[in-house]
């Protein structure tokens, strides 16, 4: 299967992803990953996209899908892959369904995980993380730590992270809206969009998933 997941930062899609692509046997591809891969190792793409970085500017869309473009066509990917953060707009979406059909490809599904916009604040907003060690995530609401503002796990002290902030999720929201969601109505109009809400347990959320999948593929 060849899907592209979408939704709202604070959907889960990161978590999602992974339980995804191994329940259904293909690779997860993110773009933060094929930023990482591609800078580590020192491909051409990954010294364009580290320039740009570096000079504090975006990477520019064709960059991104030349990595996207790169990865895709790798062995491990033959029978299918996740997109997780690719296509982030409709320049990427358009370049996606370039690079599919000169292979003689297409997509199965883009997966919209849908959340409310107050849910998407209360997740993020509500995370707390440890100065001593960033792996040690806590919440103010769905997972408190035993005392206010220390670290159950060392004793480190817990912090919001500036991105974490409402405001500043408010304003990925906005940008969510005005870039990414005009993606989902783009392949709406080709009769790929499976939407589920992604509200409740990440288990049960990845339950779901699979059987809107599997209605979805098999229709």
């Amino acid at each position: 299967m060849r899907i592209v997941l979408v939704g709202p930062p604070g959907a889960g899609k990161g978590t999602q992803a992974a339980y995804l692509a191994k329940n259904l046997g293909i690779p997860h591809i993110s773009t933060g990953d094929l930023f990482r891969a591609n800078i580590s190792q020192g491909t051409p793409l990954g010294q364009k996209a580290q320039e740009y970085m570096r000079a504090g500017q975006l990477v520019p869309d064709e960059v991104t899908i030349g990595m996207a473009r790169d990865r895709m066509r790798q062995p491990d990917a033959a029978d299918g892959f996740l997109l997780d953060g690719f296509p982030r707009n409709l320049a990427q979406a358009e370049a996606l369904d370039e690079i599919l059909k000169a292979d003689e490809l297409k997509l199965d599904a883009v997966l919209d995980l849908e959340v409310p916009e107050d849910e998407v604040v209360k997740r993020i907003a509500g995370r707390r993380i440890c100065r001593n060690d960033s792996s040690h995530v806590f919440h103010a609401i769905y997972n408190q730590p035993k005392a206010e503002g220390v670290c159950d796990i060392c004793g480190g002290e817990l912090y919001q992270r500036e991105d974490d902030s409402e405001e500043t999720v408010r304003k990925r929201l906005e940008v969510y809206h005005s870039e990414t969601e005009p993606i989902i109505d783009y392949y709406k109009a080709q009769g790929l969009v499976v939407t589920i809400s992604a509200l409740g347990k990440v288990a049960e959320v990845t339950q779901r998933a699979m059987a809107a999948l599997e209605r979805d593929t098999a229709s």
